[in-house]
């Protein structure tokens, strides 16, 4: 069918194929049928009004030429190249010819408005539908006994109104095509966008759970490898002086492994921290923290715990993991850095918001001094990592220190507001 499509009507060679709209197949359809309805029609009518006649072979012969012109259409494909400009020409010469021989011919000219139409420039095409509808007037004058107005004006009516309704359905199946095209084109934009939004989203997620990641080893087996490795050091020292504080730094440095071990376990479980996973809640996990900070000093540091106000609501998993990993944090710099003798965990439950404070009596530092960047392989994420995780539950962190004064951290977490109990109208 591709040489009756309608849709590359009125609009010069770069009209596109729309083979596959039903409309337009069907339209083909029935100018196919038209066509050779009213050519055998029309030949039907000679035979019966003009039987034998000299003319009459030519008339057989012209109406077969005609038809297998017509048939060789589609062979031709549906842009206009020379080969098939030739051919719609030379299917309108027979046309012409017959219509000469036998003017009943003449309203053949129906399906060739569309065939020129569909394949011939605007210019083009309205010219040959104007020669076309001379021809379809002349010969009904020639049939006619006398003038007719009618025989003037019906066919230039016709071929007027045809052109409109082809011309019509050609630029809306354009203007669907375009639609088509826009449609696809959106969703195809659509589609592109949400394949980088979930990438982008993947990308953020496998960052932020990277950070999570390097923040739980720091707080818990970098710190717990970081004293096993003090303690025994401490005890190679004493090794041949004084061998009981030795095996008792050995025994320390198997506790904190045996701990260590615990918390690996506990990553692969869930990394949830392993001080909470007991079931006694933050305040537990942070006073056996105190006890086993200050067993493994060894009398050098003494770790307190205090803790003021009850919680309206149980704490958030993430905020009780999030505080206790600051608390081991911040008591790991004190046992590396501060040389304290006395820290102080408190823990405050406010109306708002949850606050953690470590305090230690230590030399102290400047705050507002840049922390140099510690070599490759020493811990060097203390401060950061707490501040990060404080600011990822909506939290601030604040430090206050001085050269020789000790030094106190500050968590404070928001937390969400309690639903309001109902009023006696509610009850009601």
């Amino acid at each position: 069918m591709d040489a009756m499509d309608p849709a590359e009507g009125l609009g010069g060679p770069g009209r596109a194929d729309t083979t596959g709209d039903p409309d337009a197949r069907w339209l083909a359809f029935l100018m196919h049928a038209a066509f050779f309805l009213l050519l055998g029609a029309s030949l039907t009518r000679f035979l019966m009004r003009h039987p034998g006649e000299s003319r009459t072979p030519w008339i057989i012969a012209l109406s077969a030429l005609l038809a297998v012109l017509y048939l060789l259409g589609p062979v031709l494909g549906s842009r206009p190249t020379p080969r098939r400009l030739t051919w719609l020409g030379a299917l309108v010469a027979v046309w012409m010819v017959l219509v000469v021989l036998a003017p009943s011919f003449a309203w053949c000219a129906v399906p060739l408005f569309y065939t020129g139409l569909r394949i011939l420039p605007p210019r083009a095409a309205l010219a040959l539908v104007a020669l076309l509808t001379l021809f379809v007037v002349a010969a009904q004058l020639r049939l006619a006994t006398g003038f007719d107005p009618n025989l003037v004006l019906a066919p230039p009516a016709v071929a007027a109104v045809a052109t409109a309704v082809l011309v019509h359905m050609q630029r809306q199946a354009a203007r669907q095509r375009d639609l088509a095209a826009r449609r696809r084109g959106l969703i195809d934009d659509l589609l592109r966008t949400r394949r980088e939004l979930a990438a982008t989203e993947r990308r953020e997620g496998t960052l932020a759970e990277r950070q999570r990641l390097s923040m739980e080893i720091h707080d818990t087996l970098a710190q717990g490898l970081s004293s096993q490795q003090m303690l025994l050091q401490a005890a190679d020292r004493s090794w041949d002086t004084d061998p009981a504080t030795a095996r008792q730094h050995v025994l320390t440095a198997t506790g904190i492994a045996e701990r260590s071990l615990a918390e690996a376990r506990r990553f692969v479980h869930d990394l949830a921290p392993a001080d909470l996973a007991d079931g006694g809640g933050l305040e537990a996990a942070l006073r056996t923290l105190a006890a086993r900070e200050t067993a493994q000093a060894g009398g050098a540091l003494t770790v307190r715990c205090h803790v003021e106000g009850v919680p309206a609501a149980p704490l958030p998993d993430r905020v009780q993991s999030a505080l206790l990993r600051i608390a081991q944090g911040a008591l790991a710099n004190v046992t590396e850095h501060a040389r304290a003798t006395v820290a102080a965990l408190s823990l405050t439950h406010l109306d708002d918001r949850v606050v953690l404070d470590i305090a230690d009596n230590g030399h102290g530092f400047s705050p507002g001094r840049p922390v140099p960047r510690p070599p490759e392989g020493v811990r060097g994420h203390g401060l950061p990592a707490m501040r990060a995780r404080v600011q990822q539950l909506g939290g601030t962190l604040t430090v206050e220190s001085a050269p020789g004064e000790g030094t106190v951290l500050s968590a404070a977490v928001p937390l969400p507001h309690p639903p309001a109990p109902p009023t006696p109208e509610e009850h009601a």
